[in-house]
């Protein structure tokens, strides 16, 4: 039976055979030291990296982590050993969320102070990247902790390294609220700043997210990015506008869902006549002042209070004589 957590195609084993890069008949040297001679670990709180979907993703040095620390901190004990076991692995697991009682985490940060090596995982990916361990971190670092990343896996930055969007500055904003006026609200704090966006998303929540993404953020090249390393990983290209037509007449997508904006067009190439006519269009087609000045604000990356102000001009009604 299928895990339903994990990825088990055949690209996911760890059988992938020799090393494509290796010479024919030459010993590769790379990494001659077995994992099983893993060294004591010092005494900290290693942040975990784990694989969100292919196995093969996890890196050697968080397999040493793992099977070297004194315990294991995780979102679920029952993912995480299965986990663990893929990889022959079975050590001493403690639930732990951002939830968790306040004594949980001094327990944990106890057990530092101890000597001991505590390692905190979440049920895949990152910790604290939309995944608990903020507060038991920043308690670490309060109570003189120390905190050793072991970096790995991410579907942020895997699928904005896939996307094409800009790279040069980005902004991950998490999940938007659900409802329609506070998720436009949520946009709209975001709308002027210069840098790609980054999204997750529930599935079922897509094709409404995109049209409020359209509607406040202007016609933008988006990608919608599901299922990052798994078996039916898709990414899709186009401006929010089609994007949003495409899941309102398709329905939602299934699986896990990271949405990627291209940042603004620069305000300096914001023609004020151009402004004018995008907003008289938008308010000729029904829109309040409102939405109106979202949309043109974001597709032309004008300031917000300034296309505001004018599609209140323009759509006020003449003066009498």
């Amino acid at each position: 039976m299928t895990d339903p957590d994990f990825d088990n195609r055949p690209n996911a084993r760890a059988d992938a055979g020799p090393d494509p890069g290796a010479k024919s008949g030459a010993k590769s040297t790379a990494g001659a030291r077995p994992i099983e001679e893993t060294a004591p670990l010092p005494p900290a709180l290693y942040i975990v990296a784990t694989p969100i979907g292919n196995l093969r993703d996890i890196t050697l040095r968080a397999i040493d982590i793992l099977r070297a620390a004194d315990l294991i901190a995780c979102e679920d004990t029952r993912t995480t050993a299965r986990l663990l076991s893929h990889y022959g692995l079975s050590k001493a697991l403690t639930a732990y969320h951002d939830h968790s009682d306040p004594r949980r985490r001094d327990a944990l940060l106890d057990r530092v102070r101890q000597g001991q090596a505590v390692a905190l995982v979440s049920d895949a990916g990152t910790p604290l990247i939309s995944d608990p361990g903020f507060k038991l971190v920043r308690q670490a670092w309060e109570d003189g902790v120390r905190v050793v990343p072991i970096p790995g896996p991410s579907s942020i930055l895997g699928a904005l390294s896939a996307s094409g969007a800009p790279t040069d500055a980005f902004l991950f904003a998490g999940f938007p609220p659900t409802k329609t006026k506070a998720r436009r609200d949520f946009l709209a704090r975001w709308a002027d700043t210069p840098a790609s966006l980054i999204f997750l998303e529930s599935a079922k929540r897509l094709p409404a997210c995109l049209a409020d993404m359209a509607a406040v953020l202007g016609d933008r090249r988006a990608v919608m990015a599901r299922e990052v390393t798994k078996l039916f990983e898709e990414f899709r290209s186009s401006p929010l506008a089609q994007l949003a037509a495409h899941y309102a007449a398709e329905g939602p997508p299934k699986g896990e869902v990271v949405l990627i904006v291209d940042p603004p067009v620069q305000a300096s190439q914001a023609d004020p006549e151009e402004i004018d006519r995008q907003l008289r269009d938008a308010l000729a087609a029904g829109l309040s002042t409102r939405d109106a000045a979202d949309r043109v604000a974001g597709e032309t990356g004008a300031k917000r209070r300034t296309v505001y102000q004018r599609a209140l001009a323009l759509a006020a009604p003449p003066k009498a004589g």
